[in-house]
């Protein structure tokens, strides 16, 4: 079997925070890192390289696709789609920082509440439908052209600054105007006048993103799909491959394929850590995803039960590949390193 493991987040973005990298024990991980080959693409979010693995170039319709991952019966067709997920802005030392809506613990009431707000306010600037409390769509009018729309996804911009919201384009005016009267109706909503009495952060902007409709379905070489992320899920319904929730461990995935598959997972425990600046967390993460999946991983990539294990990891240094066969693991003179000198090394290559 041949697999191919995104983690995104897999290595700490501070190379010099000792208390989360220092003695942070995972032999199996390192072990495989040190004795794979190692390719360095530019940094760039989790949803462009799930694309890459999909043969789709970034910047293609995620909305419509994670759409069709929160439920198998939805149908985008050929409508333009953007996700529209409920964020929190605040201001500080005179830059925006962006909380998204799993850090605010929005409700489904809420989001219903809302939602219902915003469909009678701009019904003639398209439809509001939630996949899920935290993650919201816009459904455009049918005649609508995006034209050149560059924003990073939700997951790039979560607990980090932000600077504008939208691209400033002139056909794009008409969106950043319908995004200003979206963030004074949201001022003034009482599920947010709820959440001020309730010290809790409220809901002061929506984070426009992915837009566009899906692309074309094309045959893609994988044979199965686990991950739990909506937006994977959407893709391989997409393209018709056959998708399964992620297991608890890596012998429930080895043990229901075959010799002749090619398997993609995604492992994505450690990204919210990462955003919110979580090294407890993160360290824990790291360690249960050592156990469960890196250890036995690459015991099966030793005895040959995998014919090839790639580890994609989209990191703060860069866009991270590492690749290695079997053999690769026998080579016993590629000693394995701590990740905090791992870090380090990446930190100063992209120097």
């Amino acid at each position: 079997m041949q697999l191919t493991v995104v983690v995104p987040e897999l290595i700490w973005p501070e190379p010099e925070d000792r208390a989360t990298l220092d003695a942070l024990d995972c032999p199996a991980l390192t072990t495989l890192l040190a004795r794979s080959q190692l390719r360095r693409r530019p940094p760039q979010s989790l949803e462009a390289t799930l694309g890459d693995a999909f043969d789709q170039p970034d910047g293609v319709g995620y909305a419509a696709l994670r759409l069709l991952g929160e439920d198998e019966h939805s149908t985008t067709g050929e409508a333009c789609w953007l996700c529209a997920d409920p964020v929190h802005l605040r201001l500080h030392q005179e830059q925006l920082i962006l909380a998204d809506g799993r850090s605010l613990a929005v409700t489904v009431d809420e989001a219903r509440e809302v939602i219902e707000e915003l469909n009678r306010q701009f019904s003639d600037s398209g439809h509001f439908h939630y996949g899920a409390a935290d993650r919201w769509y816009l459904r455009l009018p049918a005649t609508t052209r995006l034209g050149t729309f560059e924003v990073l996804p939700l997951s790039a911009v979560s607990g980090r600054r932000v600077g504008r919201q939208l691209p400033e384009t002139t056909e794009l005016r008409w969106l950043r105007r319908l995004l200003n009267e979206l963030q004074m109706v949201l001022h003034d909503h009482p599920v947010n006048q709820r959440r001020e009495e309730q010290a809790q952060p409220t809901i002061n902007s929506l984070w426009l993103w992915g837009g566009g409709s899906s692309p074309v379905a094309a045959s893609l070489g994988f044979t199965g799909i686990w991950g739990d992320a909506p937006l994977l899920r959407g893709l391989a319904r997409h393209f018709s491959i056959p998708w399964q929730p992620l297991p608890s461990h890596a012998d429930d995935l080895l043990n229901r394929s075959t010799r002749g598959d090619r398997q993609l997972l995604l492992l994505d425990t450690l990204q919210a850590q990462v955003h919110y600046e979580d090294g407890p967390a993160y360290r824990q993460a790291l360690l249960d995803l050592e156990n469960r999946w890196f250890a036995p991983l690459r015991q099966a990539l030793v005895s040959g039960r995998l014919r090839s294990l790639r580890l994609e990891a989209p990191t703060a240094y860069a866009t991270l590949s590492w690749h290695s066969r079997p053999v690769d693991q026998w080579r016993f003179w590629r000693q394995s390193v701590a990740l905090a000198t791992t870090a380090r090394k990446l930190a100063q290559d992209g120097a």
